[in-house]
């Protein structure tokens, strides 16, 4: 298969062994827009490698949604690993952003790869490396960066992360994403439409060149 190729291709350093039982035990599996992959309070039973697609990781709080990451293709997701590695359940929702195709490693078998195969800690200290680097990143920006900014950097992100442009996305969707309210949304995307920082259509949001 092209995907088990690919994997043995940019995930060579995890050594053939593995590679091998990552393609006997994982399932390929391919998931259409909006599909919940990983829900809050379940045990996680796979944990996901995004082969081509877009995933997205946040967490909710009294019906309040945050954004925390994208699973881009070649990452996992740190936080299933953590939940996995600890017995835990999952406490964050990741749900596909686009049509995502996946390979789920199963978790009771991750916890035996970590042991007898080391060098699939290397794929998630670097998913640790990543997360921890927009952490810092989202930390400066809540604390020194206003709102209108934050909308800004937001829709570039999105932009460079989707390859599309306009983004095809709501007011409520940003809103939940940035941990604020729809109106507050609505009225900054109006202001940097005034800007001629964006152009706001009926049901996306279009970035304008060389911002």
């Amino acid at each position: 298969m092209d995907e088990l190729k690919h994997l043995n291709t940019r995930f060579g350093y995890l050594g053939q062994e593995l590679l091998d039982q990552l393609s006997e035990f994982s399932v390929i599996q391919t998931f259409p827009p909006k599909t919940e992959l990983v829900r809050e309070g379940q045990y996680v039973k796979y944990i996901p490698l995004v082969i081509s697609g877009l995933v997205k990781v946040y967490t909710q709080f009294e019906e309040k949604e945050l954004l925390l990451y994208y699973i881009q293709p070649e990452q996992s997701c740190i936080m299933s690993f953590s939940s996995c590695i600890h017995h835990d359940k999952s406490r964050i929702f990741a749900i596909t952003e686009e049509e995502t195709n996946v390979l789920l490693m199963p978790s009771e078998k991750v916890l035996q790869w970590v042991t007898q195969h080391p060098s699939i800690n290397m794929l998630f200290y670097q998913q640790y490396d990543l997360r921890y680097n927009e952490m810092i990143d989202t930390i400066h920006q809540m604390l020194y960066h206003k709102l209108d900014k934050r909308l800004l950097d937001y829709l570039s992100d999105k932009v460079q992360i989707t390859g599309k442009n306009p983004v095809k996305i709501s007011h409520r969707e940003i809103a939940n994403d940035l941990g604020t309210a729809r109106e507050v949304v609505s009225r900054l995307v109006k202001k940097l439409e005034t800007q001629g920082k964006i152009i706001q259509h009926h049901d996306s949001v279009e970035l304008i060149a060389g911002l």
